[in-house]
């Protein structure tokens, strides 16, 4: 994997975070799609087929003078009684997220796709995490809605933010939460030829 570079086919700053948190330092290159779901499709087919799609319109914008590259898209929504919450579209949607979320349990959904440019191998997976909110009161959502962190984010929270004083407790992957499960790298990089703690070794071939 010489001289391999990792491209982050996403706007988000908090996968970059979450990256960058573990030594990689992505090239980022966001693709325009069609992130509209499909009619009847399942939470955990449409995550999976965004992720794809992402990541396979990123590569296909990369130039072929380009070094050879991973790369890497996710999609992520939050899920209550059957339905899927994006972003929320302004404040008053965020608030009704926010209420409907409130002492109950829902669950995070992260579809993850990864290809190499060079052989064209790749791999894709879903990671699904239970979050248990405290109750609360719409005191508390007005408020937290008015700091604008509820606005770019999927179920109109932020868990690595103030969201956290809503959760009572997490059972699996935070980092899903945030939006990029990065326990099951080193196995979904395995997969198509990677070793990460190679690529994260000192002197080992960074992207």
């Amino acid at each position: 994997m010489n001289a391999l570079q990792l491209v982050l086919a996403s706007a988000s700053p908090r996968r970059r975070e979450l990256l960058r948190g573990i030594g990689l330092e992505p090239r980022i290159l966001v693709p325009g799609i069609d992130e509209r779901a499909h009619p009847d499709e399942a939470p955990s087919a449409q995550v999976l087929r965004l992720a794809e799609a992402k990541g396979r319109a990123a590569a296909a914008r990369l130039p072929p003078s380009d070094p050879a590259a991973v790369v890497l898209a996710a999609d992520t929504v939050v899920t209550i009684d059957g339905t899927c919450l994006g972003k929320p579209s302004g404040p008053e949607q965020a608030r009704s997220m926010l209420q409907a979320l409130s002492g109950r349990e829902h669950r995070v959904l992260t579809g993850v796709y990864l290809e190499r440019t060079d052989d064209g191998r790749s791999v894709g997976g879903v990671e699904s995490t239970a979050v248990h909110f405290l109750p609360y009161d719409d005191r508390t959502i007005r408020a937290y809605v008015s700091t604008g962190e509820p606005m770019d984010k999927a179920g109109g929270y932020g868990i690595q933010g103030r969201g956290a004083l809503l959760c009572r407790r997490i059972d699996g992957s935070w980092s899903n939460v945030v939006g990029l499960p990065l326990e099951r790298l080193p196995d979904w990089l395995e997969s198509i030829g990677i070793d990460l703690w190679q690529w994260l070794a000192p002197g080992g071939s960074r992207p």
